[in-house]
């Protein structure tokens, strides 16, 4: 199990009088202790046990505390492992959802993409629950190629859902990527995905310029912003051309 920062003499005391509600001075100390840098973004933060102990109150209060600043943006929660520091908005793009163009330009290649669908759809009930939408409302879908020096490396294909960018369908994203344009106009707080080792349909092969039967690096991701959905992608990789890479620490 992760390890979390603690300095417990900073606790206010128990005994202490203050005028704010009880959950309100938890929120308001952990939200100090963020300012301050002493949970760096992704550290993990005291267990509601923990905050019950130190500041003598029910663990109901602790709990609509860290709901508060859950919704607010400044911790993830993950059900049986803790409470974590947030990332703030571009740390949460370069660690959690990184672009493909900076990382394609990060090993001194060049990247281009080719914008094969750029359009508006009425969404089937499957693709209108995954991003909050009644069945047939109007979503935007793009299906864009990035390459790196010329080569294909990504299919991207892309669901958005029109409230959080009205103007998606007006972006040049042979100069800018969807990544990039959804970051300036709703910075993400969390993401959902999946990755498996699959094959690519037979229109992502023909853009990818690989056989059916190749293998491919599947990653489907979908993004919220304050618990609202923004966009639901899939994006295939050729198994031999890209390299997915992570770290963890305990």
């Amino acid at each position: 199990m992760g390890k979390y920062h603690s300095r417990m003499s900073s606790l206010p005391s128990p005994r202490r009088k203050s005028a704010l509600a009880p959950f309100a001075l938890v929120k308001q100390h952990l939200m100090g202790e963020l300012s301050q840098g002493l949970w760096p973004p992704g550290t993990l933060m005291p267990s509601e046990a923990a905050l019950v102990a130190q500041f003598g109150v029910s663990r109901m209060t602790v709990n609509r505390a860290l709901r508060e600043l859950q919704t607010e943006g400044f911790i993830d929660r993950v059900q049986g492992v803790g409470t974590f520091a947030a990332q703030s908005h571009r740390m949460s793009s370069t660690l959690t959802v990184r672009d493909l163009h900076e990382e394609i330009e990060a090993r001194g290649h060049h990247h281009h993409a080719v914008v094969h669908l750029l359009r508006e759809e009425r969404a089937a009930l499957a693709l209108a629950q995954q991003l909050g939408l009644a069945e047939g409302a109007s979503v935007y879908h793009s299906l864009i190629v990035h390459h790196d020096n010329g080569q294909p490396l990504q299919c991207e294909d892309r669901y958005v859902n029109p409230a959080w960018s009205p103007g998606y369908l007006g972006v040049d994203f042979s100069q800018t990527t969807p990544t990039q344009h959804l970051l300036e106009v709703a910075p993400w707080w969390d993401a959902q995905f999946t990755i498996e080792a699959s094959t690519a349909t037979a229109q992502e092969a023909t853009l990818l310029g690989i056989t059916a039967a190749d293998p491919c690096l599947v990653l489907v991701r979908r993004t919220s912003s304050r618990g609202v959905p923004v966009t639901l992608a899939r994006l295939v990789h050729p198994g031999g051309r890209y390299q997915l890479e992570g770290a963890f620490s305990r």
